[in-house]
């Protein structure tokens, strides 16, 4: 639908409902068709907050067209014009707000009708996300996006958010007989791996951040209490602690052959140097391999030493990073 200049777009934020389900996979029939297309379609029933819930919500933008010309057409002569609505209750975006933790949201699944890109859509949608956040008691609110999808990247600079970190995924394979360099040892002590994770150049380059255990595909400051709540891999070397890592969570994925693949998935990985992360890979490998895992995905930072040790020592890394970017809400409180 190609909009008119003297078209005049009313925009309407609501919840979303399982109702929207079939409007939704149409707003996303374009999107990403080059990559495989938009998984939230296949999501949606599952992803959608309970009713009452307050820890998550999710909001679509309705909207109409009011041709002005019509509407200033006073045949009738009583002063009010006749109006027209055109495009009366069309879906034009949907995002979703996530409380990760009491003063942390995050938000995600942005999306915007081809048809009303750069009309509004998505700045009405992230202040309802902003408003609903802040009244939750949310002081930061954070957005995830592929570093290849430059239209979002510049729609969150627009919409007020800063830039925070960029990271990659590393996949080391599972393997139950992965072996560590000699002088490594690996420990479950969580107070190790956290004084080791608030003093390592890793915590410096994500702002503290990594994965959430409350949602997937989601960052938020990594606290002692996570590490002593999940599983933890802290490598010990001669001079001491020189890298560690958490499980976050295992998950089942079925890819489009219908073959179902679990995967272990790890918060984050710090190392000091190449044989601290060749053991610290080596312990995931076989973790991973313990849980019966296919796959596995460690949350590394984007630096040019990172990403080289990673492909130098665990193998697999993922093709492109991911940019996290916040909004401060203090002001909106």
């Amino acid at each position: 639908m190609d909009l008119e200049p003297e078209t005049e777009l009313e925009i309407e934020i609501r919840r979303a409902t399982p109702d929207d389900y079939e409007a939704v996979v149409e707003m996303t029939s374009d999107i990403w068709a080059d990559r495989g297309g938009d998984y939230l379609p296949e999501i949606y029933h599952d992803w959608l907050e309970d009713e009452g819930a307050e820890d998550k919500k999710t909001f679509v933008a309705e909207v109409s067209e009011r041709d002005d010309e019509v509407e200033n057409n006073d045949a009738d002569g009583d002063g009010e014009g006749e109006g027209e609505d055109t495009a009366d209750g069309d879906l034009a975006g949907i995002v979703q707000g996530v409380m990760l933790s009491p003063e942390e949201a995050w938000f995600q699944s942005m999306r915007v009708d081809s048809d009303y890109r750069r009309m509004g859509v998505s700045q009405r949608l992230n202040e309802a996300c902003f408003e609903w956040a802040s009244g939750q008691g949310a002081t930061v609110g954070r957005v995830m996006i592929f570093s290849w999808n430059a239209p979002s990247l510049g729609a969150a600079r627009t919409g007020g958010f800063e830039p925070v970190t960029e990271f990659r995924w590393a996949h080391p394979d599972p393997d139950p007989n992965a072996s560590s360099p000699d002088g490594y040892a690996t420990t479950d002590d969580a107070a190790a791996a956290w004084r080791y994770w608030t003093d390592s150049a890793t915590r410096e380059h994500l702002g503290g951040l990594a994965l959430a255990p409350e949602e997937s595909w989601a960052l938020r400051e990594l606290t002692r209490e996570d590490l002593e709540e999940q599983p933890v891999f802290a490598t010990v070397g001669e001079g001491g602690v020189c890298a560690m890592a958490y499980r976050n969570r295992t998950y089942e994925r079925t890819t489009d052959d219908g073959e179902v693949r679990r995967w272990a998935e790890y918060g984050v990985g710090a190392w000091d140097d190449v044989g601290a992360a060749r053991s610290l890979f080596a312990a995931i490998a076989r973790d991973a391999a313990d849980l019966e895992a296919d796959e596995t995905r460690v949350c590394i930072p984007e630096t040019a030493t990172a990403v080289s040790d990673a492909a130098y020592t665990a193998g697999g890394i993922s093709e492109e990073p991911d940019f996290v970017l916040e909004i401060d809400l203090t002001s909106r409180r």
